[in-house]
C-alpha cells in the first residue's frame, strides 16, 4: 500500500532512520541469539550464526519491510528435545535443512494464506501477550537475576522454575551493581525518548539504547572489582576463540549419514511448520505495528525463511524464523525498510569477529531496561481498554490469547485465541441467521415476519428450527428471502419440514422473494437446493 506517507524506494533511501533501528535490534538480538541458544541445549556460537543469516540472508530475500528474522523462542522446546532424541549436533542440522527445504516447498505451494485466517483479535492479543512476557521475563535480567538465560520465553523454564516464581525467588537475589545500572539505563532511556528528542535532531540520530549501552560498558570498566561492579555471569558471553583455527571450528556440518532415519524427517518436518507458522503469525503482526501499512507478501516470506534455515543448517546455526520481540524494537526505532534488518545482520557478523572482548562487557540488565520499553510500547493498559470497549466479541479472543501465551507459550497461546475466536465467530452466526419481526392485530392472527440473513448455514440450524418451533398456532408467518443468496440444505431441510407440517398447526405462510410472493410454499422448497436463491426459483 502506497501513500504520501509511505518511504521513499530504495533500501539506501531511508538510511537516516534504519541505521539507528538496526543497531539498537542489534543490541536486542545479540542476547537473545545466546541465550536461546543455551535454553535449546545447543553451542551458543549457533544462535549467532542464526542471527546473522536471519539478518543478511532471510533479510535480504524477504519483502517484508520491517520483519526481522533469526532463532526464535518457540523453537528452543523442539530443538533441545531433538539434540535429545538424535545425540547428534550435526545430525540435527540436517533437520535444519530439511526443513528450509520443506518451507521452500510451501512457499511454491503458495501455502502463505493461512496466516490470513487469523483474527485480528487474535494477532492483537499475540502482541500484547508477547509484551506482558517481554517485561515479566526481563524484571529478573533488571535486577541482576539472571537464573533463566535470556530467550527463553515459556511459562515453564528451563532452570526450573516457572515465569512467576522466577519473580519470587529474585527478592532474595537482587545484584546491587547491575540494579543500580539498568536503573541509570531507563532513566537514559525514557529521558531520551520523551525529552531530549523532542528538543534537537541530534538526539534522534543518535538511538538512546546505543547511549545506554555506551553507560553500562563504561560502568563495567570503571567499577569492576568493586562492589558495585558487574560478575561475569552478569555480562554477555559472547564465546571468543584464540586464533582464525578455533574460530573456524566454531561451525558445524550438516551429518547426512543419518537423512535416512524417520526420526530426522519427523524433526525436519516439524520444524518447517512451527517455523512457518511462527512466522506467518509474525508477519501478520508486523504488518498492523508497521506505520505505513504495507503488506508483506507471505509466500516469498516463506520462500526467504526455507533458504535461511537451509543455510543456517548447512554453516551449523539454528533454525530462523521472523521474530516479534525484534521486529518491533526495528519498528519502534524507526526501521522503515529492509536494510535495518540487513545491517544488524551485519553488525553481528562484524561484531563477533573482531570485538567480542567489548561485546563481554555489556550488562545484560542494561539490555533488559531497552527490553522493558519494547514490551510496554507493546502492553501499553490504552491496548486493553481500546479492545474492552470494542465489544465482547473481540475482547474475549483478545483476552484468551493475552492470558494463554502468559501461562503457556506462543503457539499454544494463539491457538486457544484462535479456537476461542472460532466459537465467537460461530456463536455470532448463530445468532444472526434471521431476524424476528412481530406485530399483533386485534381481531386478527398474529402476524410473524422471519427474514433470513444473507448467508445461511448449517450452524444456524438449530436456531430456525427453534424460533420455527416457537411459532403458536393461528399465526400469519413471512418468510423473507429476498435478501439470502445461500441457504445450507439442512436449513432448507427444516424448512420442508415446517412447511409440511404448518398446517395442521393453522399457520399461514408466505415466502416473500425478490420477483413478488410465493403462496405456495411447498413448491418452493421442494424445489430449492444448495444453489443461490434467485437460481433456484
Amino acid at each position: 500500500m502506497k501513500s504520501h506517507a509511505t518511504p521513499h524506494d530504495g533500501i539506501f533511501t531511508n538510511l537516516k532512520g534504519d541505521l539507528p533501528a538496526s543497531i539498537v535490534v542489534f543490541f536486542v538480538a545479540l542476547p537473545l541469539c545466546l541465550g536461546i541458544a543455551l535454553a535449546s541445549g545447543a553451542p551458543l556460537f549457533s544462535g549467532l550464526i542464526a542471527g546473522i543469516v536471519g539478518g543478511i540472508v532471510v533479510g535480504g530475500l524477504s519483502g517484508s519491510n520491517v520483519g526481522v528474522s533469526g532463532p526464535a523462542a518457540g523453537l528452543t522446546a523442539i530443538v533441545l528435545s531433538a539434540l535429545t532424541e538424535l545425540g547428534s549436533f550435526e545430525l540435527f542440522l540436517t533437520c535444519v535443512v530439511i526443513g528450509g527445504g520443506i518451507q521452500i516447498l510451501l512457499g511454491v505451494l503458495r501455502a502463505g494464506v493461512i496466516g490470513y485466517f487469523f483474527p485480528s483479535a487474535v494477532i492483537k492479543g499475540m502482541l500484547t501477550g508477547i509484551g506482558l512476557i517481554i517485561i515479566l521475563k526481563q524484571i529478573p535480567h533488571f535486577f541482576g537475576y539472571d537464573a533463566d538465560p535470556e530467550g527463553d520465553d515459556a511459562f515453564l523454564q528451563s532452570d526450573g522454575e516457572n515465569t512467576f516464581t522466577e519473580l519470587l525467588n529474585l527478592v532474595d537475589n537482587i545484584a546491587l551493581g547491575p540494579t543500580v545500572i539498568a536503573l541509570i539505563a531507563l532513566a537514559i532511556l525514557i529521558l531520551w525518548e520523551t525529552v531530549l528528542s523532542k528538543r534537537s535532531k541530534v538526539f534522534t540520530i543518535i538511538p538512546g539504547p546505543v547511549v545506554a549501552v555506551a553507560a553500562g560498558i563504561i560502568w563495567q570498566l570503571t567499577l569492576q572489582g568493586t562492589e558495585w561492579g558487574i560478575r561475569p555471569e552478569h555480562l554477555v558471553s559472547v564465546p571468543i576463540p584464540d586464533d582464525f583455527e578455533s574460530f573456524k571450528s566454531q561451525f558445524s556440518f550438516p551429518d547426512f549419514s543419518g537423512i535416512t532415519r524417520p526420526t530426522v524427517w519427523i524433526t525436519g518436518f516439524t520444524i518447517a511448520l512451527v517455523a512457518s507458522l511462527e512466522t506467518l503469525l509474525c508477519v501478520e503482526a508486523t504488518d498492523k505495528l508497521d506505520p505505513y501499512r504495507r503488506v508483506t507478501p507471505t509466500n516469498r516470506e516463506l520462500l526467504a525463511q526455507g533458504a535461511g534455515n537451509m543455510i543456517s543448517g548447512f554453516i551449523g546455526g539454528l533454525p530462523v524464523t521472523q521474530v516479534i520481540v525484534r521486529s518491533s524494537a526495528n519498528i519502534q526505532s524507526g526501521g522503515r525498510t529492509k536494510l535495518s534488518a540487513i545491517v544488524h545482520g551485519l553488525f553481528l557478523l562484524v561484531s563477533v569477529v573482531t570485538i567480542p572482548t567489548v561485546l563481554n562487557l555489556i550488562p545484560l540488565s542494561v539490555l533488559a531496561a531497552v527490553l522493558l520499553l519494547v514490551g510496554y510500547k507493546l502492553a501499553k493498559p490504552m491496548t486493553f481498554a481500546g479492545i474492552y470497549h470494542v465489544g465482547w466479541r473481540q475482547f474475549v479472543p483478545f483476552i484468551v490469547t493475552v492470558v494463554a501465551i502468559v501461562f503457556t507459550d506462543l503457539l499454544i497461546g494463539i491457538s486457544l485465541g484462535l479456537a476461542v475466536g472460532i466459537i465467537v465467530i460461530l456463536w455470532t452466526s448463530y445468532q444472526n441467521s434471521h431476524f424476528l419481526h412481530q406485530k399483533d392485530v386485534e381481531g386478527e392472527r398474529h402476524k410473524i415476519k422471519i427474514t433470513l440473513a444473507e448467508e445461511v448455514t448449517f450452524f444456524n440450524k438449530a436456531a430456525i428450527r427453534k424460533q420455527l418451533d416457537n411459532i403458536p398456532e393461528g399465526t400469519h408467518l413471512y418468510l423473507d428471502v429476498r435478501k439470502t443468496r445461500f441457504l445450507d440444505y439442512d436449513v432448507v431441510d427444516v424448512l420442508n419440514d415446517f412447511v409440511t407440517s404448518f398446517k395442521d398447526r393453522n399457520v399461514e405462510v408466505v415466502v416473500i422473494k425478490e420477483d413478488g410472493r410465493v403462496t405456495n410454499p411447498e413448491d418452493y422448497f421442494e424445489v430449492f437446493d444448495m444453489r443461490s436463491v434467485t437460481g433456484a426459483h
